[in-house]
């Protein structure tokens, strides 16, 4: 006669939540330390920099490596360190309230759409002519009706991010409708909105947590090419496209002048990059 034994399961490590696995990775790892790097430096701008952005002094187009300018002076005589540390600060603060905003206000309009079919019909056409706007002709016109300055590129790139948070939501709810958990507790009665606030937009979430890092690249460059048109924040106060718009005519001379912007943008959009790229792998998954 023989006995049958049971073995118990091998023990399991509990699986990490995915945000902070992505992190973890290499490209995440690397994203966030280019982030931080540049974040901390704005944040520590009115320690790091021994003159104010808008002073002024007889030094012109000094090079780097000046006593008292590491990275040189402007064709006024400001000082590049500080003005950049500054430019950085400016444009924190202008993204992380543009980006914010046009994801709360796109998501608000994907849960009015959800509610009922002629909701969706009006939001999605709102949307339609949002998007019918190049980038550029959007940016002018906003700068037409409010002025130049900070308020104008805060509204631009909240406008251009409200359709994209809105229909991201939208087709993650519509998916989320037709999984077999909603059908049965629908039938088991639970209430619509205890569906949609407890079962479906945890699920539906996952995608804006990596398009809100994309969006944040794009406002990058939004306020970047306003400032470089000369739309943007007026001067001057300082921001990434202004230094760099600035250094345009003296780039045969003082090539010096755009090294700072140039890099400190690169280093912001590829930390960005790396990290929604990691985070969209590990939630893929």
């Amino acid at each position: 006669m023989t006995t049958l034994t049971k073995t118990a399961p091998p023990l399991t490590r509990r699986p990490r939540h995915p945000y902070r696995a992505a992190l973890a990775t290499g490209r995440g790892r690397t994203g966030l330390a280019l982030v931080g790097l540049v974040v901390l430096a704005g944040l520590l701008a009115p320690l790091l920099s021994g003159h104010g952005p808008t002073d002024q002094s007889a030094l012109t187009l000094a090079g780097p490596g000046t006593p008292g300018h590491p990275l040189g002076t402007d064709d006024l005589g400001r000082d590049l360190l500080s003005r950049l540390l500054h430019g950085i600060r400016a444009d924190l603060g202008i993204i992380a309230i543009a980006v914010p905003l046009g994801a709360v206000l796109g998501c608000l309009s994907a849960l009015a759409a959800a509610a009922h079919p002629l909701a969706d019909t009006v939001v999605q056409r709102a949307f339609d002519l949002i998007l019918a706007f190049p980038g550029l002709i959007l940016a002018l016109a906003i700068t037409a009706i409010l002025g130049p300055g900070r308020l104008p590129v805060i509204t631009v790139i909240a406008l251009a991010e409200i359709p994209v948070f809105g229909r991201l939501l939208r087709t993650g709810i519509l998916v989320q409708r037709g999984r077999e958990y909603v059908t049965a507790a629908r039938v088991g009665g639970t209430s619509g909105g205890r569906i949609l606030t407890r079962h479906i937009l945890p699920n539906a979430a996952d995608p804006l947590v990596v398009q809100i890092t994309v969006s944040l690249t794009v406002a990058v460059f939004i306020e970047g090419a306003m400032s470089f048109l000369g739309v943007g924040v007026r001067p001057p106060d300082p921001t990434l496209g202004a230094v760099l718009s600035q250094s345009m005519p003296y780039l045969a001379q003082a090539p010096h002048f755009a090294v700072g912007p140039l890099v400190t943008v690169t280093a912001l959009v590829l930390g960005l990059s790396l990290t929604a790229e990691a985070l969209n792998r590990e939630i893929r998954r």
